[in-house]
């Protein structure tokens, strides 16, 4: 129900908002770095958070004697931090697309909401055996949570570069992060989740089958991406943090955290020491993400991403298969390599057609 609510309500919205951004000429223009070649609505972001919080609410609020004893709903201090700290992100992601903010600015309103998340009990306290490591203290926990969802907001932030690659690898992360919760009878954040995929379904429809000459299209801007990024970090500590009462040990809990995730966060780091290698500064817009290069190799806008989500769900697939026969650190490194590997390969088939491996705008 929260899926469907959802979805119905952004279908409501986002011609709402197509019509404001045309009023304002609130447009994401084009330039050296971006694909598309006219201007485009950029605010289909700022209905994702309170669609995705008004379907939950309806669901809870009409439902609430229907849920059985096993089925957790509270709103614990983690919640209500939780709340604040994405309205926080969401704020600052709405204050970039209209005004326009910095780089810096942005990052600390990201580290301001991510530390209130350890401040409020909530961090990674056990890193399920990677490189040995077990169990770890506050000290440790706390900078790798901030860590940890600054770079998922930021991973999903810079990789929205086509139509549909970050809504569609949010909406792979979050079906497992789905399933994840829902064997743990955690009905209030699988509401939340659902929602958020039901948003997510409606603003993809628009973003990616919209066309600008019949004013349909839309971008979700920082006040999605962000608001994608924050979500998907807190559900990863979320997930792995583990507690007596309600976040239970589960063996394969980091990894599988780790794999839902991997395809953003493996590409900004490479994409960050690719810049380091070449001198130029971290903050930097290039074209040298995934989704660039492989457009620059001869693939379509819609083959890149159709390339990219299967990059996704193959890593899904074989980290599962893996973990039953290796531990986490093994995993992780079988991972890099094939990472590494096919970058390589890309960037092989960019020499070939004569395309540079780096580009810099």
């Amino acid at each position: 129900m929260a899926f469907g609510l959802s979805a119905l309500f952004e279908l409501l919205i986002i011609p709402l908002i197509l019509s404001f951004s045309r009023r304002k000429g609130l447009y994401d223009h084009p330039d050296g770095r971006k694909i598309h070649k006219s201007n485009i609505p950029r605010l289909g972001g700022i209905s994702f958070f309170p669609t995705m919080t008004l379907a939950a609410f309806v669901v809870i609020m009409t439902h609430n004697q229907e849920f059985g004893e096993g089925d957790k709903i509270s709103m614990s201090t983690w919640s209500l931090t939780f709340l604040l700290s994405v309205i926080i992100v969401y704020s600052v992601g709405i204050v970039d697309d209209i005004a326009g903010l910095g780089a810096k600015s942005k990052f600390t309103g990201q580290a301001i909401a991510a530390l209130l998340m350890p401040l409020s009990g909530l961090y990674i306290n056990n890193l399920y055996g990677f490189m040995g490591i077990g169990d770890i203290p506050f000290l440790v926990g706390m900078p790798l949570t901030v860590l940890v969802i600054v770079f998922a907001c930021n991973a999903i932030n810079l990789i929205d570069g086509i139509d549909g690659l970050s809504g569609g690898l949010s909406f792979i992360a979050l079906a497992g992060f789905l399933v994840c919760f829902m064997n743990d009878g955690l009905s209030s954040y699988c509401m939340l989740i659902a929602g958020l995929m039901g948003v997510l379904v409606a603003f993809l429809y628009f973003n990616i089958w919209g066309r600008p000459e019949k004013h349909t299209k839309i971008f979700m801007g920082d006040s999605g991406s962000l608001t994608l990024g924050f979500i998907l970090g807190f559900l990863f500590v979320k997930y792995v943090m583990v507690t007596d009462d309600v976040s239970y040990y589960h063996p394969n809990a980091m990894i599988t955290a780790f794999t839902l995730v991997i395809v953003p966060m493996f590409d900004l780091v490479r994409v960050a020491l690719a810049r380091l290698r070449h001198h130029t500064h971290l903050f930097r817009a290039d074209k040298n993400h995934i989704h660039h290069k492989l457009m620059r190799a001869g693939l379509t806008q819609h083959q890149a991403l159709c390339t990219i989500l299967a990059f996704a769900v193959l890593f899904i697939v074989l980290n599962t298969v893996l973990f039953r026969h290796l531990g986490v650190t093994w995993i992780v490194v079988i991972d890099v390599v094939l990472w590494t590997a096919l970058n390589f390969l890309l960037n092989k088939s960019l020499q070939q057609k004569g395309q540079p491996a780096f580009q810099v705008i």
